[in-house]
């Protein structure tokens, strides 16, 4: 027995570990709550603006610099005619950490079923269920080396549930089957491992860190070529009222600039 447990005697120590226990599990950031509906209610007011638009929104609202993505979380593609890389979207989120474990070497016949075993019961996608029309998957991955949780296939299967887009401070294989698909995706690097022997799964729709910024279940995420902003949801309103504004001024200049230059309007100037 320690010195410490002698000096405070069994029983309070016990009580202390058990206290202490009890914080080290208590949740501490509140995560908003919301209906299908109120989400594409939200989202509608987001419809056509940019990550400048509602970054000075935020600006606004007196959220300066707040919800900004480091700049290295950026498009895989861009669209520069119909803006299809563009997102905004409502965050579903998902922790994806280092794991701990390792494999020795195997038979194929082994490996496949180490492989299905890992996928199954450490690093599956129990987020899935959670996707719906209007969804941003935002994956914090960033610690798990070269890793490509995101791949081809699993993310068309998302996109089939409704989900918009996937932001992540991880990585993503299969990039130019992605790109040739179309499915938005803002990452941070390649990752060409799989996830079995590389990474765990941690937690889902739990506050988590992705870019450098805070992003909770619910939260608003808006991305496009400048990158990725999250406006925290109980400022989503007003924050979108103040971008449409700044929006549609800045349009309205710059149609006044085209017809000096000569240029024929595209829909960047045009009044929605």
């Amino acid at each position: 027995m320690s010195k410490l447990v002698t000096s405070l005697g069994l029983g309070l120590w016990l009580a202390l570990a058990a206290q202490g226990q009890g914080i080290a599990q208590k949740e501490f950031i509140r995560i908003p709550t919301s209906s299908a509906e109120d989400d594409l209610r939200i989202l509608k007011l987001y419809e056509g603006l940019r990550v400048a638009d509602v970054s000075d929104g935020m600006d606004m609202a007196g959220l300066q610099d707040v919800g900004l993505m480091n700049p290295e979380i950026r498009p895989l593609w861009r669209d520069t005619e119909n803006f299809t890389h563009r997102i905004a979207g409502i965050a579903v989120t998902a922790r994806y950490v280092p794991t701990n474990k390792r494999a020795s070497k195997m038979t194929p016949e082994e490996f496949r079923k180490w492989e299905a075993a890992w996928y199954r019961d450490i690093s599956p996608e129990p987020f899935v269920n959670l996707l719906r029309p209007g969804s941003v998957l935002v994956i914090d991955g960033g610690e798990d080396g070269d890793t490509g949780t995101i791949g081809s296939n699993n993310i068309l299967a998302w996109k089939l549930r409704g989900m918009v887009g996937v932001v992540t401070s991880g990585g993503a294989r299969d990039t130019d089957e992605i790109i040739k698909q179309r499915v938005p995706l803002y990452y941070r690097r390649p990752g060409r491992g799989i996830r079995p022997g590389r990474n765990e799964i941690e937690s889902v729709n739990r506050p988590i860190m992705c870019g450098g910024v805070l992003v909770r279940p619910g939260d608003v995420v808006v991305a496009d070529g400048d990158g990725v902003i999250v406006v925290p949801r109980e400022h989503a309103e007003e924050v979108a009222r103040a971008a449409r504004q700044i929006l549609e001024s800045d349009k309205a200049g710059r149609r006044k600039l085209y017809e000096k230059l000569g240029m024929q309007p595209d829909r960047t100037v045009l009044p929605e």
